[in-house]
């Protein structure tokens, strides 16, 4: 299989840009030769079961991005298997604009950022959102032992591709709990 990102991602107007600035037979290399980056690694694993919180895009009716910030205990968003994702939602503000976005269209991007290293990994997939009501067995499976946030909806996120991002611009920021660990090491 080809280079799954490349695939989604290297639409005509896409190609036409990298054509124009001179990067198209390296990135045509890349979709032919590159890893399938269709299942998870122990390397995808382990960096996204360590956050503490990512970036959700959806899509609106009106075509327009919208991009959530998802966030709580470590580990909250959990890899069910080499191409699954859950987490459990809890409640916030009450606008529902990634729920209703996704009822629409179940495309979603996931961004996922390691500051203090400089490392982060893009996540492409489709997400399914069950009412917790309606869904009790599966809310209580994602849901965090001991945090005391209400859990409303499990999200369900079947991943189609991800790609680990260049750091080069990546500004190093840190955690209390980083900054803790970097002066105990002092």
């Amino acid at each position: 299989m080809a280079h799954r990102s490349s695939e989604i991602l290297f639409t005509d107007s896409v190609r036409k840009a990298q054509v124009r600035y001179g990067s198209r037979e390296q990135m045509e290399r890349l979709r032919q030769l590159g890893p399938a980056n269709d299942a998870l690694t122990e390397a995808e694993r382990e960096f996204i079961q360590a956050r503490d919180g990512f970036y959700l895009a959806t899509v609106s009716e009106s075509g327009w991005p919208y991009i959530q910030f998802r966030g709580g205990p470590t580990g909250f968003l959990r890899v069910l298997d080499a191409k699954t994702l859950g987490y459990a939602d809890f409640r916030g503000n009450r606008q529902y604009v990634s729920t209703g976005n996704i009822a629409h269209d179940d495309r979603v991007a996931l961004f996922f950022m390691d500051y203090a290293n400089r490392t982060r990994l893009k996540l492409l997939g489709h997400a399914r959102i069950a009412d917790a009501r309606e869904a009790p067995d599966l809310a209580a499976r994602l849901a965090v032992p001991g945090y005391p946030a209400r859990v409303e909806r499990a999200v369900l996120i079947t991943m189609e591709s991800y790609e680990w991002n260049c750091h080069q611009h990546i500004t190093p920021r840190y955690t209390e709990a980083e900054l803790a660990a970097r002066a105990g090491d002092e």
